[in-house]
């Protein structure tokens, strides 16, 4: 038995523990313990490391294998499993159960999400990856339900977007074996480069739309919002930190090691002019802005992170796409430094609502002094959002800023610095109407969340802090992805990267960072004038007296001035184009929905009968 067949089985022993036992209040404790387990297995697992077991369909052989591409994402998947998991061990999955909904099924679904995407990442052929590809689809539509009504609703929506997406990429896997007369992904990367443009071009279509489905990219993005967002809050902690990310694994084994990126910009449309990885960074730019400045709408502050969660991934396709060392080291640290920040602010997010009752941010404020933790875990989650230091999301970024500069991409550097400007005034509303600002009074009693929610989100901001003061202990394990990818590898340092073209040092960012705090601290705590603390709901303002019957809190659209300057793209065409999008979307999940359940079966039997004649006749 080799470590991959270990880690898979004790993958599968935990699902079949979780819809069995789920309920029990031991099974987080046994989860969190074989998850650790599978973390310090994978860790240590020689590279390449093939499963001892595989069989054959159609001829083909069918196997698993798992490489630096495959253990970084499967890394992140576990880790984010874990976070998750111990979340619900106490107070949080209580409550849940309290309210009528099954934690087996839940911690199941969960578990059956870490075995599926594991299956995906150490696929060794097109089969492998395509069974890989359907379990980590239906297992994330089981998540998506668990949290009642309006989740299955949401996940429903989600249902003829996986359909058309799965379609699309058995059509790109049948088109490989009719072209290249083979579905081992080894020798596909020496076969598919050679073959002709058209035929390259048609695999990107077919393939690029299941995996631009699944990771949320414009414009197949609108079912993915109110679906992770509406999800139980471990359930969407885990969606958002890794779930979509599973379209970037399949982007990076189509563009980069199937057709390569030398291949992708010899597609071109236009006479040249505009080539197929022209227009996959351009797709990558828009999904970086657009959904980003779509967040400043949401009062909601589930869907403000949501949305982020679309417009990040645009980051991480877009380093990748660039394919030098240094934008695609950035492209790759942003999916572990977002999973990181991600799940941590969801999580407090959740422990607020677990509070107060509330998502809505027009109806909170002043929550800082109750519950100062998960204030630290938000305010620390956003600066990493936000891209700026001390935190891991300021590196990937930077490394991303770094190499459109270096490669002359001016206009791009451009659309990732204004995703940045909407990310800061975005989260800024978020943090600012949930913590900051006049208490309410029906919150003057609210206490800071339990220990057991209170550990998982700390434990992630913890580490999205030590790896943006120490990236090179992520970048590592970046450096094996690229290796296995075929990308040059970036050389780096424990603080950073050292380059003539431009160096970066965290340890001397931050400790310069943490001197000025510091300097600060002491003139304001030691120099300054005394000054007097008072109650929230006894502020003076203005030649005032305001009690808690005021509202002294800039909440309510929150960006009016901004939004009535941008408000146009909404309400013109870009609304439009959304509508439209949605309307199609509904009747196409209203088509697929009566298919699925067999509304007609007579026609869909007719229907059968006659295509099933039709293929006798020809053969």
């Amino acid at each position: 038995m080799t470590s991959l067949d270990l880690l898979l089985i004790l993958s599968g022993l935990t699902t079949l523990a979780g819809f069995a036992f789920g309920n029990h209040r031991a099974y987080p404790w046994l989860a969190g313990i074989v998850l650790t387990a599978q973390i310090v297995i994978l860790a240590s697992m020689p590279l390449p490391m093939a499963a001892g077991f595989g069989f054959e369909m159609f001829g083909h052989p069918v196997g698993w294998q798992m490489d630096g591409f495959g253990r970084f994402f499967a890394l992140i998947t576990l880790g984010a499993a874990l976070a998750s998991v111990a979340y619900t061990g106490g107070e949080w999955g209580e409550r849940y159960a309290a309210g009528g909904k099954n934690l087996r099924w839940l911690h199941g679904a969960l578990a059956g999400n870490v075995l599926a995407m594991l299956l995906l990442l150490a696929s060794g052929d097109l089969i492998a990856f395509f069974i890989g590809w359907e379990l980590t689809s239906w297992a994330g539509f089981l998540l998506m339900a668990q949290g009642g009504e309006r989740a299955l609703r949401a996940a429903m929506r989600y249902v003829p977007y996986a359909m058309a997406g799965a379609m699309a990429v058995l059509g790109g896997l049948v088109l490989s074996l009719t072209w290249t007369g083979t579905l081992d992904l080894s020798q596909l990367v020496m076969l598919v480069p050679g073959l002709a443009n058209w035929k390259l071009a048609l695999l990107l279509a077919l393939f690029g739309t299941g995996f631009a489905i699944k990771m949320g990219l414009l414009p197949v993005h609108l079912w993915q919002t109110p679906a992770y967002a509406e999800a139980p809050g471990a359930a969407t902690a885990f969606l958002g930190a890794i779930s979509s990310r599973m379209g970037l694994f399949g982007f990076g084994l189509l563009l980069v090691k199937l057709i390569t990126l030398t291949r992708l910009a010899d597609l071109s449309f236009i006479d040249g002019l505009f080539s197929a990885r022209d227009l996959i960074e351009w797709v990558a730019a828009l999904t970086i802005v657009l959904p980003t400045f779509t967040a400043l709408k949401q009062n909601d502050a589930r869907y403000l992170l949501a949305w982020h969660g679309i417009g990040q991934s645009g980051y991480m396709l877009l380093g990748l796409v660039i394919g030098d060392a240094t934008g695609s080291a950035g492209g790759l640290l942003h999916v572990f430094n977002h999973a990181t920040y991600q799940a941590a602010l969801v999580l407090s997010v959740f422990a607020v609502m677990h509070r107060t009752g509330t998502a809505d941010l027009n109806s909170m404020g002043g929550l800082v002094t109750r519950m100062p933790l998960t204030f630290l875990v938000m305010l620390l989650g956003i600066i990493g959002l936000a891209g700026l230091p001390p935190m891991n999301g300021f590196v990937s970024k930077w490394l991303i800023y770094r190499s459109l500069m270096i490669e002359g991409r001016p206009l791009l550097f451009l659309m990732t610095v204004l995703g940045t400007l909407g990310t800061i005034l975005s989260v800024y509303k978020l943090i600012h109407n949930t913590f900051l600002g006049q208490l309410r009074a029906e919150h003057e009693q609210i206490r800071e969340a339990p220990w057991s929610m209170l550990v998982p989100m700390l434990a992630l901001v913890a580490l999205a802090f030590v790896t943006g003061v120490a990236p090179g202990l992520a970048l590592n394990y970046v450096n094996e992805a690229q290796a296995a990818l075929g990308l040059p590898v970036m050389a780096h340092t424990l603080g950073g990267v050292e380059s003539p073209r431009g160096s970066l040092d965290m340890l001397w960012i931050v400790g310069v960072l943490f001197a000025g705090f510091g300097i600060g601290a002491l003139l304001f705590y030691g120099a300054g004038g005394r000054s007097k603390r008072i109650h929230q709901l006894d502020n003076y303002a203005g030649g005032h007296f305001l009690s808690a019957d005021v509202r002294y809190q800039y909440s309510d659209h929150f960006y009016a001035g901004l939004m009535h300057r941008i408000g146009p793209l909404y309400r013109g065409s870009f609304t439009q184009m959304e509508a439209a999008l949605a309307s199609a979307n509904d009747l196409l999940a209203s088509l697929m929905q009566a298919w699925y359940r067999q509304a007609v079966p007579a026609l869909t039997l007719l229907i059968a009968t006659v295509l099933g004649l039709a293929w006798m006749i020809w053969r």
